[in-house]
C-alpha cells in the first residue's frame, strides 16, 4: 500500500488496476476517477497498470473501485 502525504495537503495513493492496454484505457480510467469528489490528479499508466491519484484527503477504496468499475476495468488493489 502506498500513500503518501504531501506537503501541500494532499494525498498521492497509487491503484492497480487490471485490463488496461493503451490510452483510451488509460483516459477511461482517468476520467471516472476524476469524478470523485476531492481528487485533484489523476495519471493512469497501461503499461504498468498503475494509476497515479492526488486527493485533498485519503479515498475511500470502494469508491475508486466504482470509478474503475464503471471505466470497465478492474481495481486489483494499491501498489
Amino acid at each position: 500500500m502506498t500513500t503518501q502525504t504531501d506537503t501541500a495537503g494532499s494525498v498521492t495513493a497509487v491503484y492497480k488496476v487490471s485490463g488496461m492496454s493503451c490510452g483510451h484505457c488509460e483516459g477511461a480510467v482517468s476520467g471516472e476517477i476524476s469524478e470523485i469528489d476531492g481528487v485533484s490528479s489523476v495519471k493512469a499508466v497501461a503499461s504498468s497498470g498503475e494509476v497515479t491519484v492526488v486527493s485533498a484527503a485519503p479515498l475511500d477504496e470502494e469508491a475508486v473501485r466504482a470509478a474503475v468499475d464503471e471505466a470497465g476495468f478492474e481495481l486489483v488493489g494499491r501498489a
